[in-house]
């Protein structure tokens, strides 16, 4: 078989040109999103609570994320005399760029012809999409560990390693409630999941699945109530204590972007993706319209839990994973799986 075959499946090719454009729009787009919800969640916030939110910088407090980002990124950069130098900048790196590759491979609409060039509205489409996601997720995980150890602190290490303890057992939940749309859809490409959905949206028949992916979403990406990792009342600041400035910004930015991966990974898998109920065909440029709403309903959901619920105990986190959200994936898993083959 020769190199271009496997290209001849998908039916076109991409130039290299279209590929680093779409490589600095993701990056672009990112960077743009992040503040938007910063805005989105203090003044919600504010709205939750009885009070006003950011009112002062620019209209309505609309630049109040562009001051505080320039704030950070202003402050002198330091470090603590027993920290590891190479490690302790490295840390913040991996966290910010494990966010913008799993962000890569949400599919913001299908492949749409461009000024005569086919172009997938998507960075990539790989054929093993879950299994890209949970590896770069896996990466992730040291950017805290190595956050936490090169910091030169017993307090920032604690922190580590509590979150490394809460990512690991969520992540095995989480994964596990993707198994089930995986049988279901018979793909592992998330363009091939949201096509399968055309019938139905998966969150009605794995319902159990959506609800578990989501609660482990909160927990991998640090939000309350599963929000421990940082949990300064009883760990100072946790893995991110001895981090300031342009260092705390990145782990900060990487947080929130991971917060609109888990939402647009819903978004994908559950609702649909790109596709609308009721038989609706929009033009395709209305697509990445569609998936940014939708992204943004799961988004304010996660704000909405912040301003509702309080942090659980650690012994009350772990228990969760692996007695109530562990068993219940599992259980979806095999349920879906005699399903799939009785009606097959």
């Amino acid at each position: 078989m020769t190199a271009a075959a496997p290209l001849a499946i998908v039916g076109y090719y991409e130039p290299w040109w279209i590929q680093i454009i779409k490589a600095i729009v993701i990056f672009a787009v990112g960077l743009q999103l992040v503040p938007v919800v910063l805005i989105a969640e203090r003044k919600l916030l504010g709205r939750f609570q009885g009070r006003y939110g950011p009112n002062r910088v620019g209209p309505y407090g609309a630049l109040q994320p562009l001051a505080d980002i320039l704030k950070l990124l202003t402050k002198e950069q330091f470090r603590p005399t027993t920290s590891v130098g190479f490690l302790f900048a490295l840390a913040p790196t991996i966290s910010i760029l494990t966010a913008v590759a799993a962000f890569a491979i949400i599919p913001f609409g299908d492949t749409q012809d461009i000024f005569g060039t086919k172009v997938g509205l998507y960075g990539l489409d790989v054929s093993i999409g879950p299994l890209y996601l949970f590896a770069f997720g896996a990466v992730a995980f040291y950017g805290i560990m190595l956050g936490g150890w090169s910091s030169g602190s017993k307090y920032s290490f604690l922190g580590a390693m509590r979150g490394a303890a809460q990512l690991i057992s969520y992540e095995v939940s989480q994964g596990l409630a993707l198994v089930g749309v995986i049988f279901t859809a018979q793909t592992l490409s998330l363009t091939g999941i949201v096509t399968a959905q055309k019938g139905m949206w998966y969150f009605i028949p794995q319902f159990f699945g959506f609800l578990v992916f989501l609660v482990a979403g909160f927990a991998e990406t640090n939000r309350a109530p599963f929000d421990l990792t940082e949990a300064d009342a009883e760990l100072v600041g946790g893995y991110n204590t001895e981090f300031g400035g342009g260092r705390f910004a990145s782990y900060y930015f990487a947080e929130y972007l991971n917060v609109l991966v888990v939402s647009g990974i819903v978004t994908t898998v559950f609702l649909g993706g790109w596709l609308l109920p009721f038989g609706i065909h929009p033009p395709g440029w209305v697509d990445p319209i569609v998936v940014l709403l939708k992204m943004s309903l799961i988004t304010f959901l996660f704000i909405w839990v912040r301003a509702t619920l309080p942090r659980l105990r650690y012994d009350q986190l772990m228990s969760f994973g692996w007695k109530v959200l562990l068993p219940l994936a599992t259980l979806n898993t095999l349920v879906t799986a005699i399903v799939v083959v009785a009606t097959h």
